[in-house]
């Protein structure tokens, strides 16, 4: 099972150092970190346990002008490695990043102790019983990345820390939030992140979020390996051809089509370590992205994330809300919630009833996080839970359209959102290809009926001889209506001339095996402007395919 784990602790306890000590890497890779000797960026590395597993290392920075970057490494990991310098003790850093896990959710992990052969036994044995103090049920494990003392320990005690994690991730639609993307010759465009579900390969179609471009993947790697797919809880880079670098940025995600899609409000549970006013302008950390919002405090412990830009965010999703300080965090339990405020139905969220927090449709395996079983008081269609008020609201919606509609043909478009095949069967109206009608809606010209009869008997008359009419409005309803067929943008023709001409067509085809303009010209005694118009509409219809000056037709046709 793919594990990602992220280090955490205060600037200069050695996390990289030890990183490197752990996987032979160093994941300073910028010129700047290597000149200062500090992490500026987050930095990558895999790790090899004694039993085979492969984990993947995400290093974070420790500077408290870096806690942002902090957040987004230690976004999507599932187990911790929390650095504390034998020698200093925990310091400010040391417990906001221990914070940031527990608001994550974050909870097995390791703590080790490092430099450990630069103090006496007295001063280590003290910073272990502080460090068991800080993260109680933690192995706390002494080492020097100086002189590999306990780095052997260190793995195994990670490898036990690994045993008991559960990934309920993998089964889920694919998302992977951006941590960090490059350009490379001949590849192009390359992004890479933690897989947080799903699994990518070579030739998936995906969108990038919140852009909604969708793209294509060329090549996956995990570690710079080549790999036929890549497995949610692995460090993943994916190629993708035709992506210019300002197209995607840290904090955007690689979705699968109608999995995630993109939020301008949350709804959240908070846990907070400080109290956060209602109205109070915070930033939002959500995945690898971070954004301004406005907090509208509702209830006692609920809260609307009003943000300032959408970002990609899922029921069950944690967030950190963070000002000068990390304020606390949340779980999301509604990533579409209504533009209105309701208190009464945060009470009722509060309270553990999860219907509330379904109204537009959603995936029912998506409630796993905030419920158990399925929710009393809401509507099941197919694999979609949604609210009554909500399936009211979009009768109301549909019905306004299509009143609203031409009356030369009264009907909307069918919506396109993935619960529409499911929840269509459910609406009071008929489905007429990709439209939605009213039932025994007919098409209408209103007061005109006298100059649409009047057009049909003018066109009879021309027989098949193709009229000019201008008057787009009686062609569009008397086509609808099947008196007349378009050919080319102004002129028309009547159905039955039509099929005068197509009968012709068919048997000169039938006898000859193909027909020419000036054949089919001279068959119906009418000029070549006129020929040319139903050859081209007899093109339009599926009927003939133009091989140079001749026509044939296509297989349906002598099929039908």
């Amino acid at each position: 099972m793919p594990l990602t784990i992220g280090t955490a602790g205060h600037i200069d306890h050695g996390k990289t150092w030890l990183v490197r000590a752990l996987t032979g890497k160093n994941t300073d890779r910028l010129p700047e970190e290597q000149r200062r000797g500090i992490s500026i960026d987050l930095g990558y590395a895999p790790l090899e346990l004694e039993d085979g597993r492969r984990l993947s290392v995400v290093d974070v920075p420790g500077h408290e002008r870096f806690v942002r970057t902090m957040v987004a490494g230690a976004a999507g990991v599932d187990l911790f490695l929390l650095v504390v310098d034998a020698g200093e003790g925990p310091r400010p850093q040391t417990h906001e990043h221990l914070a940031i896990l527990r608001l994550l959710g974050i909870e097995r992990g390791v703590v080790a102790v490092t430099k450990a052969d630069a103090v006496d036994d007295e001063v280590l044995e003290f910073a272990v019983e502080i460090a068991r103090e800080l993260v109680p049920g933690s192995e706390v494990v002494t080492v020097s990345a100086r002189t590999g003392v306990g780095i052997d320990e260190l793995r195994a005690a990670i490898g036990r820390a690994a045993d008991d994690i559960e990934q309920a991730r993998v089964d889920g639609p694919v998302r992977l939030y951006i941590d960090r993307r490059f350009t490379l010759r001949g590849i192009g465009m390359v992004v890479t992140g933690t897989l947080w579900s799903g699994t990518i390969g070579a030739g998936d179609e995906l969108v990038l979020q919140p852009s909604g471009r969708v793209v294509r993947v060329r090549s996956v790697q995990v570690h710079d390996r080549d790999v036929e797919r890549a497995e949610a809880g692995q460090r993943v880079a994916v190629s993708l051809p035709g992506v210019e670098r300002a197209e995607a940025i840290r904090g955007d995600a690689l979705v699968q089509r109608g999995g995630y899609p993109v939020s301008y409000r949350l709804d959240v549970v908070l846990d907070e370590l400080e109290p956060i006013r209602d109205g109070a302008r915070v930033q939002v950390h959500a995945g690898t992205a971070h954004v301004a919002a406005r907090v509208v405090r509702v209830g006692e412990l609920g809260a609307q994330l009003r943000l300032a830009a959408p970002v990609v965010a899922a029921r069950g999703d944690r967030v950190i809300l963070r000002a000068e300080t990390t304020l606390g965090g949340g779980r999301v339990i509604d990533p579409a919630p209504p533009r209105h405020r309701d208190d009464e139905r945060m009470t009722r969220v509060e309270r553990g009833d999860a219907a509330a927090t379904v109204h537009a449709p959603v995936a029912a395996d998506s409630l796993r996080f905030v419920l158990d079983g399925e929710p009393e008081g809401v509507e099941r269609a197919g694999s979609w839970i949604f609210s009554r008020a909500w399936l009211d609201g979009l009768v109301r919606e549909l019905r306004s359209a299509i009143e609203a509609a031409d009356l030369i043909d009264p009907g909307v478009s069918t919506p396109s959102e993935s619960w529409a095949t499911d929840v269509l069967p459910l609406l009071p109206f008929e489905r007429r290809g990709a439209k939605l009608y009213l039932p025994g809606a007919v098409p209408s010209i209103g007061a005109r009926e006298q100059d649409a009869e009047r057009l049909v008997r003018e066109l009879g008359k021309a027989g098949v001889r193709a009229t000019k009419v201008e008057d787009d409005e009686l062609t569009r309803f008397l086509e609808a209506g099947g008196g007349l067929v378009r050919l080319g943008k102004v002129h028309a023709i009547a159905a039955e001339s039509y099929e005068t001409a197509r009968e012709a067509l068919l048997a000169e085809c039938a006898s000859a095996g193909e027909i020419t303009l000036a054949r089919f010209r001279d068959l119906l005694d009418i000029g070549r402007r006129d020929a040319q118009l139903l050859l081209e509409r007899f093109d339009q219809d599926g009927l003939t395919r133009r091989i140079g000056d001749r026509r044939v037709l296509r297989r349906s046709a002598q099929r039908a």
